[in-house]
């Protein structure tokens, strides 16, 4: 068989041949650190059998598909602790997950308390010494059910009449025996160095309808160096989680007399969403967009139209059946059928709505509508986590129906705006995501052939063109068309998913939108989906964390904090602080009877950009005395002066971003 590599040379291997004996004819180096493999996509056991002519890499620990493969085994070799340590527990799921893996468990009345996490930890390392194979075997369903009924877990059963027969596999290391499709590291032996990080609850299936299961959360590494840094950048983040500083800095809060997963905007963090809010809609104006605001609802016909009802029921929440005189549902007796509305999970449905509520012609197109738009979607309560899952958020939404010719240009424009917003608030270190069809799948997808054809190629050569380090994934499009999602790395080198563009063939489709053609002939309109902060409370979060609230002078909600350095000050301050508001400035007047020292440490907690002391020297001359935060004292100037040095430096930023993004 011929195996392609990922220089893109070609070698000759006998059918049947595994990743190891390919690992082993390259190097030995890259034998012994060889942890998986992946073959057209998809990442395999080393010691699994190519039968066909491939793609082939060999998966290290430098790679994503080696850790988490790594990552996996680990939480099979914690199962396996867990197992020793606490006879007759029982299994939900143990996945792998970015940073790290965990395992749901049952174990009846027992409890793992974080005094218990270093016993289990040193029992993984001891059966990690013992270099355990992990061994793949197909089995069938009855197999399978026999099995676990002899253990007596009903998790795992319930899993497995899910499955079809022919489908199913279970792993084996030491002791344990697991229902999996893997894949693994050839043996437990690379795994050198574990913590146990968290204990969770999380209902079995994610229905809390279920029993409540321990989740046990873990980490792992190949060096304990490793593990070390990891732990250190953890520490890290946890300093800069946005929960935490979102406190501090008066930011957001939640209440649970409102809700869970609603967040409320305190004053300086409205300032803040709104700064963001105000800089996109100015480059969205630059660039010919048309603002739209559409409603909170919409009928249920509207999302029967799109097929988000009822088909996504469980990412929705429930609906709001209009009532006869009666009292009972309008309608027939059928839910499918009746009359009502649904909180709006997305605006898209809105939008194609106002695109046809005229003519169009080819001559109007590309029609560009773009709508911060607040959305609902019914996250399960264990699931939240501060800004970044919530229930009710506002996203940056802008739908464009354009012709088949023109979807590469508005694919540039759109990627050229995605890059100007990440260069602004200093996001450098990402790559896009090309999301293509399952060869293997056709059926999977909506749209004639010929169309996904010519949207993947405008995709492709629209990421060539703007210089974007891309990765390929097929089989990630979405039905009704490809997409281009941006990952992005923060400041502690964590990959979030940030903006994405997403071309679609179905909507058009089911609302039978349309445009008169040059021969005055109906013709479909391409629609994009286009969204560079994606949910607005999750990037601000993120952002919180990436920046460790260092926001940038154009972006802080308070930009200049006044310090008079006692009370008789304090109206030359409020004096002062006027001419800065006058001049487009954002300021506050600390008028707190505290020494001047104490203001000033405040004030850097608070990450305020400038501080401005105003004293009997600063009245006397006419100026004012400026600190830059984390800097320290920058000198006297002018008022006048101060102010023309900030606007400029405003202006610079977002000038120059916009500078970086076109090149």
């Amino acid at each position: 068989m011929n195996i392609t590599l990922p220089d893109g040379s070609s070698r000759q291997y006998p059918d049947g041949a595994t990743g190891m004996e390919i690992a082993e004819s390259i190097s030995p180096g890259l034998a012994r650190n060889a942890l998986a493999v992946d073959v057209d996509g998809e990442v395999r056991d080393l010691h699994r059998p190519i039968e066909d002519d491939a793609a082939v890499g060999i998966l290290t620990w430098e790679s994503k598909g080696g850790q988490m493969a790594f990552w996996h085994s680990s939480a099979h070799l914690m199962a396996e602790a867990l197992e020793e340590l606490y006879p007759g527990v029982k299994f939900g799921i143990g996945p792998p997950i970015e940073g790290g893996f965990y395992y749901d468990v049952d174990l009846g009345d027992r409890k793992v308390t974080a005094e218990d996490l270093e016993a289990i930890e040193k029992k993984m390392i001891e059966l990690a010494r013992t270099d355990s194979s992990f061994e793949r075997s197909e089995v069938s369903k009855q197999e399978a059910l026999d099995y676990f009924t002899g253990k007596g877990d009903g998790y795992k059963l319930e899993l497995i009449n899910d499955l079809e027969d022919g489908t199913i596999t279970f792993y084996r290391q030491g002791s344990f025996v697991d229902l999996c499709k893997g894949p693994h590291i050839p043996s437990t032996k690379p795994i050198k160095a574990v913590k146990l990080l968290n204990i969770a609850g999380a209902y079995w299936r994610g229905d809390e309808s279920r029993p409540q299961l321990t989740r046990l959360y873990g980490v792992s590494f190949p060096k304990q160096k490793l593990l070390e840094e990891h732990l250190e950048r953890l520490e890290l983040a946890k300093e800069r989680d946005h929960r935490k500083l979102g406190r501090e800095l008066g930011l957001f809060m939640f209440s649970q007399k409102v809700g869970p997963g609603l967040p409320m905007w305190l004053p300086k963090g409205a300032i803040l969403r709104e700064a963001l809010v105000d800089f996109l809609k100015e480059e969205q104006l630059r660039r010919g967009y048309q603002p739209v605001i559409t409603p909170h609802i919409g009928r249920l016909e509207l999302y029967r139209t799109s097929g988000h009802y009822p088909y996504y029921a469980d990412s929705q929440f429930p609906p709001m059946f209009e009532t006869s005189e009666d009292g009972s549902a309008a309608g027939s007796d059928s839910e499918n059928d009746l009359d009502g509305y649904l909180l709006k999970p997305m605006n898209c449905p809105h939008h194609t709505q106002i695109y046809d509520h005229v003519p169009r012609s080819y001559r109007d197109l590309p029609v560009r509508l773009a709508e911060f738009g607040q959305v609902y979607r019914y996250e399960q309560s264990g699931e939240l986590g501060g800004l970044t899952r919530v229930r009710g958020f506002t996203v940056d939404d802008a739908h464009l129906f354009c012709t088949p010719e023109q979807v590469k240009d508005e694919l540039k424009d759109v990627i050229h705006l995605t890059l100007h917003v990440f260069s602004a608030l200093d996001f450098h270190d990402f790559k896009a995501q090309v999301s293509l069809r399952d060869p293997a799948d056709p059926d999977k997808y909506i749209g004639d052939p010929s169309q996904w054809d010519s949207a993947e190629k405008a995709i492709r050569e629209a990421a060539a063109e703007m210089n974007l380090d891309t990765v390929e994934e097929p089989g990630e499009a979405a039905f009704y068309g490809p997409k281009l999602d941006f990952m992005v790395k923060d400041a502690l080198g964590r990959e979030w998913q940030l903006g994405t563009v997403q071309l679609d063939y179905n909507l058009p489709e089911r609302f039978d939108l349309s445009y008169t053609d040059a021969n005055d002939e109906k013709q479909r309109p391409v629609m994009i989906h286009r969204a560079p902060f994606g949910s607005l409370e999750r990037f601000i979060g993120v952002l919180i964390e990436h920046s460790g609230g260092n926001f940038p002078t154009w972006l802080a909600p308070v930009q200049v904090k006044m310090l008079p350095v006692s009370d008789v000050f304090i109206p030359n301050a409020d004096e002062i602080a006027q001419q800065l508001l006058d001049a487009g400035l954002r300021v506050e007047v600390d008028s707190r009877s505290e020494k001047v020292g104490r203001k000033i440490r405040d004030a850097e907690v608070e990450k305020v950009p400038y501080m401005l002391i105003i004293g009997q020297k600063e009245m006397d001359g006419d100026n004012v005395s400026v600190r830059r935060h984390g800097e320290g004292d920058k000198g006297s100037m002018s008022l006048s002066a101060f102010i023309e040095h900030v606007q400029v430096e405003v202006a610079d930023a977002l000038d120059s971003t916009r500078t970086a993004a076109a090149s």
